[in-house]
């Protein structure tokens, strides 16, 4: 195990300072060769750039950095430059100096039906946290999001040695294909068994899969998921669902390892750890060594989750380095952090949602059988009319730290979203249903009021566009996604309800 002299470094006022995940890494024989991290430095003495992020408004970039070397990500100087609008990452730096920086994943062999084949960048508000109190943000991963670099320096090829943390959300996952960081193919195509080797995190049982129901930790190694060596169950690889997991995969020649664990307390576990898979084309190993994040090596963009740091070294770092990067982690003291703002909304009230569109002002959300529309509302209108365009403030179906919207007049109806349209919806009690109705109120993009973005897709806001509503992007592919009055369409005056339950 790394000495504490190797867990310290000399600060230039000469104050001993925490290293890094890398600096650990590298005292251990295992050089990181890339850093990823949208919330915090990665070495000691790390002070450049962690993340870029675009401004909707008018397309603007800057770069966010950590508020001193070795330390958190500045999240203040983000809201500044964000304020009053959307923003995106557009990149996220690597550390290592390695030059492998992640950006938006071009086409591959499945593309995506939303970009025209390029996956979507990640909000830069959708994955709020703490780190030893102080703010900072993830990425966070909705299904149809991905960053990819096809021309990585330093990464394993062939069965070249190598390993890779990533600290993720660990209640964030499905179970479609693919949540992974770590090593691919450089033609975004499925190029055969053996071709990746990157860290997996959900819920699906496609391939292998481990004890109870998910999600776990596996590695993806292309056209199958390995819980260990062979196909089918692990039953020694549990499930995991803290609230931050630590995940861990490592490979060298005829030996790999699954590790993981809470990112907040305690220390690794080792799921699996031996040869590799008897399937042909998983020993020896064909890696490529391009770097994904979010999706599978063809590009399958179908997965969710939320990645705070990972990192990928050259070499197979021992079980001890693991241990001494997993106290890092847990020293470094991920918390989590309002989901909202602006916005006093209280569970169990009953409120009304105006436009605020100058022009659409008498209009309020309402709902006819099935779709969620905008209505001229008043105090003279009929109670039908005032219980459509009333609705019922509940904690969020999917997160408690944002809310849902239950209909007034059909009670076990709420709000949700399909195809990006908002429709009202009996709830069938289904994981997916309850993301697609919740939804987190922020201070209101026009400068006043609340605006309201979708849980599982914050890139997207509640949005009235030709009196029918949507959940919409600023400048997305869809008509309702125009740029044109985007930020007075998405801001509501939020009051007292019409009508109560």
């Amino acid at each position: 195990m790394p000495s504490r002299r190797t867990l310290l470094g000399l600060a230039a006022t000469g104050t001993l300072v925490s290293a890094g995940p890398c600096d650990i890494y590298a005292s251990g024989g295992a050089p990181c060769i890339a850093a990823h991290s949208t919330t915090r430095a990665l070495y000691s003495a790390y002070s450049g750039p962690l993340y870029q992020v675009i401004r909707g408004s008018d397309s603007a970039t800057t770069d966010i950095k950590p508020l001193t070397a070795g330390g958190v990500a500045n999240a203040a100087a983000q809201d500044t430059f964000c304020s009053g609008t959307t923003c995106l990452i557009s990149i996220i730096y690597d550390q290592s100096g390695s030059g492998n920086d992640l950006t938006q994943a071009p086409p591959g062999g499945f593309d995506g039906p939303e970009s025209n084949g390029y996956d979507n960048l990640a909000s830069a508000i959708g994955a709020p946290v703490t780190l030893n109190g102080q703010k900072a943000y993830g990425v966070f991963v909705s299904p149809g999001t991905g960053y990819r670099n096809n021309d990585a320096n330093g990464t394993a090829t062939g069965d070249e040695a190598e390993g890779m943390y990533a600290v993720l959300d660990g209640t964030h996952y499905n179970d479609a294909c693919c949540f992974d960081y770590g090593n691919a193919e450089v033609s975004s195509t499925d190029t055969g068994n053996g071709h990746m080797e990157a860290i997996y995190y959900g819920t699906s049982t496609a391939w292998g899969y481990g004890s109870g129901s998910g999600p776990w930790v596996m590695a993806d190694l292309e056209n199958n998921l390995f819980s260990g060596q062979a196909e089918g169950l692990n039953s020694a690889d549990p499930s995991i669902s803290y609230r931050f997991v630590t995940a861990a995969v490592k490979g060298e020649p005829n030996q790999w390892a699954i590790r993981g664990g809470n990112a907040a307390s305690g220390s690794l576990t080792s799921y699996y750890s031996g040869a590799r898979p008897t399937v042909s084309g998983y020993n020896p190993m064909s890696k490529e060594g391009a770097i994904i994040l979010g999706i599978g090596g063809d590009n399958s963009n179908g997965a969710q989750g939320t990645f705070y740091e990972g990192v990928m070294t050259s070499g197979y770092p021992s079980d001890a380095t693991e241990n001494s990067v997993q106290a890092n982690i847990v020293a470094a003291k991920y918390a989590t952090t309002s989901l909202t703002s602006g916005s006093a909304l209280t569970a169990g009230s009953s409120i009304s949602l105006r436009v605020t569109t100058t022009g659409y002002t008498t209009r309020y959300l309402a709902h006819n059988t099935t779709n969620v529309i905008t209505s001229v509302v008043s105090s003279s209108s009929s109670s039908t009319l005032q219980k459509q365009a009333s609705w019922t403030v509940v904690t969020g179906l999917a997160n408690s730290g944002c809310f849902s919207f239950e209909s007034v007049d059909t009670p076990g109806s709420y709000i949700r979203h399909y195809n990006f349209e908002l429709l009202l919806a009996a709830s069938d009690g289904t994981k997916q249903f309850n993301e697609d109705a919740t939804f987190c109120p922020e201070s209101g993009l026009s400068g006043s009021g609340t605006s309201i973005r979708s849980w599982n897709y914050p890139t997207r806001w509640f949005r009235h566009y030709s009196n029918v509503g949507y959940i919409a992007s600023n400048g997305g592919v869809h008509t309702f996604d125009s740029q044109t009055s985007f930020n007075a369409d998405v801001t509501w005056s939020i009051s007292s309800g019409f009508a109560s339950a």
